[in-house]
């Protein structure tokens, strides 16, 4: 009764398909062991009724499987129910309750009604009712995943190994363009613009772009685009690849700076830097202002020297006193480039610049300490010399040192050897004179 009241006839009322692509490679193998291994698959993981066909074109190629399978399952035992009067159906198949209700306006039966008569059967079930998964996203990703597992363990070359689209990766899939499809230009136009952002996908993920950055771009570039652009303007073929011509103009330009090397960065402070250069440029202008005054006094000198006579005095005083003036301004510069440098010593000594004195080894402090220990190193010599000296002279030292002249003191040395051979010295303590 359910095939009549769906107006079929069969086994099945009706089905789902899969059209399972195949490498080439299959053709080696028997098409009846290539169409039993999928459906035994199918039929085993999912307990339904199915059936599959091979198909091929006279070159071999293009190798594929149609597989129906039902939503329903079997039942085991079949409800079946017997009349137990006569049961009239008009010609949807609809149950009516007295026979008139079937009858023309002649009594006769229309055409399309029919009657069951007592004791036959008039329902009977032997499917369960649709089982909504068969309908769910998850059911088909499920069932790629296996039959590319399936294929993936039959084929004999690695390069003919498949794998599934992964929905919100970072690719975008392509459409399927079937026969007499009235939009197959539009289709062809739209898979090349996808084909054309997979491509810079694919150069971007070589050249090192992390995937979570390319999904970033792909979401807020394509998707969210999208979306608002369908619900301004609805569904236009045109702008979703304008959309993503975009996209990969954009993701271009993230690859181009991710060749780029790394901005350098530098090994010293710049502000430092900066400020080493002021004081550069301004000890630059100092030296070259004392340059031009030192030649001016030289000058000045020389016509001073050169100028003689009794009659010379105004002109002589004159130049003495562009001289004085002279040398006062050299020592203004002087001072004044002295000042500049302990300035800059000071703000290089700021505690807020304590890391600038660490790894600065000629800054001011390091040079003062160099200076300052040379200064005591000298001493320390001094001192040892002087010990040195007062252990081989005794109370005579400080005398011949100080108050003696060089020859006074060669005639005292030799005086006090000569005492020392008379008291029996050693060789040492000569040799300490």
């Amino acid at each position: 009764m359910d095939f009549k009241a769906s107006g079929t006839t069969g086994k099945c009322i009706e089905g789902r398909e899969f059209i399972i692509a195949l490498p080439e490679s299959f053709v080696e193998y028997k098409a009846d062991d290539v169409v039993r291994l999928f459906t035994d698959s199918f039929h085993k993981r999912y307990d339904v009724e199915c059936s599959a066909a091979l198909y091929h074109n006279k070159k071999m190629t293009n190798y594929h499987i149609h597989l129906v399978f039902s939503e329903r399952k079997m039942l085991e035992h079949p409800e079946v129910k017997t009349a137990t009067r006569n049961m009239f159906y008009d010609e949807q198949g609809k149950h009516r309750r007295t026979k008139k209700e079937i009858l023309d306006e002649q009594g006769n039966l229309r055409a399309g009604c029919s009657i069951i008569p007592k004791g036959e059967v008039y329902e009977s079930h032997i499917f369960t009712k649709k089982d909504e998964w068969f309908k769910s996203d998850a059911f088909t990703r499920e069932v790629k995943e296996m039959f590319t597992e399936i294929i993936n363990s039959h084929v004999k070359e690695e390069s003919e190994k498949l794998s599934v689209f992964q929905q919100g990766g970072v690719y975008l899939a392509t459409k399927k363009i079937g026969k007499n499809n009235p939009k197959e230009a539009e289709i062809q136009s739209d898979n090349a613009a996808r084909q054309e952002w997979n491509r810079t996908v694919d150069v971007a993920l070589v050249e090192g772009v992390p995937e979570e950055d390319i999904l970033t771009v792909k979401r807020e570039k394509i998707t969210d685009k999208t979306l608002q652009s369908i619900r301004t303007y609805g569904w236009l073929s045109d702008m979703f690849q304008q959309i993503i011509r975009g996209a990969k103009g954009f993701l271009q330009e993230m690859i181009f700076k991710f060749k780029l090397p790394p901005k350098p960065v530098p090994k010293i402070d710049l502000q430092e830097w900066n400020d080493m250069r002021k004081l550069m440029e301004k000890l630059q202008k100092q030296s070259q202002a004392m340059k031009s005054t030192q030649q001016e006094i030289s000058s000045l000198k020389k016509q001073l020297s050169e100028t003689t006579g009794f009659f010379k005095g105004k002109a002589r005083k004159s130049l003495e006193s562009k001289i004085e003036q002279a040398e006062k301004q050299k020592k203004r510069i002087h001072m004044d480039m002295e000042q500049t440098v302990k300035r800059q010593d000071i703000q290089m000594f700021n505690p807020s610049q304590r890391h600038i004195r660490d790894q600065k080894n000629w800054s001011g402090n390091t040079m003062r300490n160099c200076v300052h220990g040379k200064i005591r190193q000298n001493r320390r010599k001094k001192s040892n010399q002087n010990r040195r000296k007062r252990q081989a002279y005794g109370k005579n030292y400080t005398a011949i040192s100080r108050k003696a002249g060089n020859s006074q003191n060669k005639l005292q040395r030799k005086n006090l050897w000569t005492e020392n051979d008379e008291k029996g010295g050693t060789e040492n303590e000569e040799n300490n004179f």
